[in-house]
């Protein structure tokens, strides 16, 4: 791991998934460096023994508080409100701020960028890999500008794409929210992809750890749960004690169009990087933090 020979990791976006990733490098007595918009977050890094930064990615003010050595990055910055334009702030201009900074240093081995697998568009209940096609609406398009930013670079580092299914997991309960109010957006038999927290921020500690003979590139990180939004719903209404809920039909409000219904594999992260999700399925994963 680059961690591992002596280098520090930064790791900007410490929002839900970042923070986690450095709370797991810093007990393992790694040297972590976050950067975060949020003066509560970055407090509680600083409390845990991680350097903070606070500053929008996507500026260059940033750039020369960086402290020196640095082996690995990894990008998990989040939208952070805003709309389209947060997107485009927060994924593409903030990629472009990244990759300026990187390029000079020769230090730097590793980067990652934790995506979604919204880019998805695949429907039919089929299986997918990291070879099905890609787009959507702009938010996607967006996200697919972030990876092809960073796969485009030339090769002084490995660059990989952890595409992630629906993160969940402990203060992120929206489903089970929904469950207890008793309506949930969308339908009940269309897939639905989940990824917890902790799984997540496994994945990213696998990439860092990878062997230098395993290429970078685009990774899918899903659980095995392969369950429709139903049979998760069902499941939450009889853990919390309620009567199963009605389903509006109508989707999020940051979804562009119909939910596709398609199950994501993460084979590739399995075999080359050995991942195994700790939380194989949603009971596994909601029954750590959901109770009636």
């Amino acid at each position: 791991m680059d961690a591992d020979s002596g280098g520090g990791v930064f790791i900007v976006g410490c929002g839900y998934v970042g923070q986690a990733v450095a709370l797991r490098l810093r007990a393992r007595g790694v040297r972590v460096t976050g950067l975060t918009r949020n003066p509560d977050t970055a407090a509680a890094l600083e409390r845990a023994g991680i350097s903070a930064l606070i500053a929008e990615l996507s500026g260059d003010a940033w750039h020369s508080r960086v402290p020196e050595g640095i082996a690995a990055v990894v990008n998990c910055v989040s939208a952070g409100g805003g709309g389209l334009e947060g997107y485009r702030r927060s994924y593409v201009e903030g990629m472009q701020s990244l990759l300026r900074w990187a390029r000079p240093r020769p230090g730097i081995r590793t980067v990652v960028y934790t995506g979604s697998t919204s880019v998805y568009p695949v429907s039919g209940g089929a299986e997918i890999d990291e070879t099905a096609p890609v787009g959507g609406g702009e938010r996607a398009q967006l996200l697919l500008e972030a990876e092809r930013l960073l796969l485009a670079e030339p090769a002084a580092f490995r660059a990989f794409v952890l595409r992630l299914a629906g993160i969940y997991g402990p203060d992120r309960d929206h489903l089970a929210r929904q469950v207890r109010a008793g309506a949930i957006s969308g339908r009940p038999e269309v897939h639905l992809n989940l990824i917890h927290r902790d799984d997540a921020a496994a994945g990213v500690e696998a990439v860092l750890r990878a062997a230098p003979g395993i290429p970078g590139g685009i990774y899918n990180l899903a659980d095995d749960g392969a369950a429709t939004r139903g049979e998760v719903v069902a499941w939450l209404a009889s853990r919390l004690g309620v009567p199963p809920p009605v389903f509006t039909g109508e989707e999020g409000p940051r979804r562009e169009g119909p939910a596709p219904d398609r199950i994501i594999r993460s084979r590739r992260a399995r075999d080359l990087l050995g991942w195994r999700p700790q939380y194989p399925d949603f009971r596994a994963g909601y029954a750590g933090f959901v109770s009636p």
